[in-house]
């Protein structure tokens, strides 16, 4: 999952140490980081996410994805991704959207 400086800030006011939970790819990037083949932020035993309230937008808007060409399309592994309504996938994927040129122009700058 792509995060914000936002999303980063976030995290770290909740006290996760910076750069213990994302790295940043050769696109600089910053990301959240797997291990044990699942997000740093899931908790396995209790099954969910250990920040929810607390999530990266991108989190938030899953399971609103967009293609390369930048058309909105629903991730249909995702269990829950008959649930969303027309108007809720839209406007989840104008936010997706502005998310993706936030990180972009951060990103450019870093």
């Amino acid at each position: 999952m792509e995060l914000c400086r936002a999303d980063i800030a976030r995290l770290i006011r909740r006290g996760y140490a910076d750069g213990t939970f994302y790295s940043r790819g050769e696109d600089g990037i910053p990301r959240l980081i797997n291990v044990n083949g699942h997000c740093v932020l899931f908790d396995p035993d209790g099954r969910r996410c250990k920040e929810y309230r607390s999530r990266p937008l991108g989190c938030a808007l899953y399971p609103v994805n967009l293609t390369e060409d930048g058309i909105v399309v629903i991730d249909a592994l995702c269990p829950e991704a008959g649930s969303l309504g027309a108007e809720e996938v839209r406007e989840k994927g104008e936010r997706l959207r502005r998310l993706i040129a936030t990180i972009d122009a951060e990103t450019s700058r870093h």
